[in-house]
This record gives structure tokens, sequence and C-alpha cells, in this order.
């Protein structure tokens, strides 16, 4: 099983989910949220991100951790507490041995929705059309969180199958199931 560890990371609620990345369109394994709110002192909540993190890996397994960039904010002290946080994630999973990719928020709901400026519900509808959660089941920063890990699931899709291409015409030979002819 190839399992991706999606993080939309925090310091208040850090969003995270499992897919099983074995099959087509990946299946969820768990999906859920991190609250910070009751820690006080920044430092202490990146330490239990740090913790949490490698806890979810040593559970699950998972070979790859998939986690949303930062997006550029007007408010410098959020974006330098976010940068932290992301860093602290990233740390955990190459402390773990994970291959770490990162996406743009932009990038992550254009792949899930063809919108790169789509909604957070926009995006959380879609995945409920994917059929890997029911409605208002979970929080945006979860969905967030599996959105990411779907993105890295469809952008390694052809790479994954091992096959390499000469160019488009032998992708489309190989591929036609996945072609839509307009």
């Amino acid at each position: 099983m190839k399992i991706i560890l999606g993080i939309d990371p925090g310091t208040t609620v850090l969003g995270f989910a499992l897919l099983d990345a074995s099959t087509p369109k990946g299946q969820l394994i768990d999906i859920g949220t991190f609250r910070l709110s009751k820690i006080k002192e920044h430092a202490d909540k990146l330490k239990a991100i740090f913790e949490k993190t490698v806890q979810f890996i040593e559970i699950f397994q998972p070979q790859t951790l998939a986690i949303e960039a930062p997006f550029y904010g007007k408010n410098p002290q959020s974006m330098l507490k976010l940068g932290r946080a992301q860093g602290v994630v990233i740390a955990a999973a190459m402390h773990k041995g994970l291959e770490v990719f990162e996406y743009s928020p932009r990038k992550i709901k254009q792949s899930i929705t063809g919108n790169g400026n789509a909604s957070k519900e926009q995006v959380a509808a879609m995945l409920k059309n994917m059929n890997l959660i029911k409605e208002n089941e979970h929080s945006l920063d979860a969905t967030d969180a599996l959105a990411v890990a779907v993105c890295h699931h469809l952008q390694n899709k052809i790479t994954s199958s091992g096959q390499k291409f000469s160019g488009w015409e032998a992708f489309v030979t190989k591929n036609r199931d996945r072609v839509v002819m307009r």
C-alpha cells in the first residue's frame, strides 16, 4: 500500500489526512484535525506539532508527505508562525524518512476543482463528489489536508505506474481511457 500523509499546517488547528494511493482514485484511511488552541506558548505548539506528525507516521507508515505551502497574507506575524509550523512538519517527516512534496493553495484547488480560485467549501464539495468524504462530516482544515494528499496523488499518477513515455503521442496511445476528446 502506498500511503500519502496530507497536512494543512496551522498553529491553532492542523488538518491531516491519510490517503491510500494504491488505487486510481485513492481511498481515505483517516482524516481529522489536531487542535492546538489550549497550548499557550508558540514553542510548545511547535513541539506538539512535531510529536503529532511523528505519531501519524509511526502509526500509519506513509511513504510521502504532501503539505500545503504557506500563502502570502497581509499579516507577517501569522505568516511567520505558519511557516514555522510547516517547517516542523517537514522536519518530522524527513526525520522519519518520508519524501516531502509541497503544493501551493492555488495548485491544490486547481487539481481538485479545476479552478485555482475555488473556495474551501468548493474543494470540500468536490472531495465529496469524488466519494472520498461525506457531506459536512469534517472541518475545512481536515478537507484541505485531504485535498493536498489527493493533489499529490493526481499529480503523480502518471509516474507512479513506472512507465516512461517519449512524448504525448506515446502517452495517448497507452492511456486512451484517460484522454477526453473535444
